[in-house]
């Protein structure tokens, strides 16, 4: 099982290089309003996610992950299975 304080810093360190407006990054940071990420590069990012956990975040599910917390659960429960 994945733990999830080390998923949320692996998070943190792929997220860090969209961050390009140097907002402090924490589990409530949101992507589209504190990020300001457009969908190509959600979808850039969604790819790193996927490689680094050997997982595949389902389309449908990518609307209800709006927080950097909401994405370490999923990848959680994701690469649980």
């Amino acid at each position: 099982m994945t733990d999830r304080a080390e998923t949320l810093a692996r998070l943190l360190e792929l997220i860090a290089p969209y961050n390009v407006r140097g907002v402090e990054l924490s589990e409530t940071t949101r992507f589209a309003e504190d990020l300001e990420l457009d969908s190509l590069t959600v979808m850039d990012l969604v790819a790193n996610i996927e490689d680094a956990w050997d997982i595949n975040l389902p389309l449908n599910l990518l609307p209800e992950l709006e927080t950097v917390g909401q994405v370490a659960d999923a990848v959680v429960r994701l690469a649980a299975r």
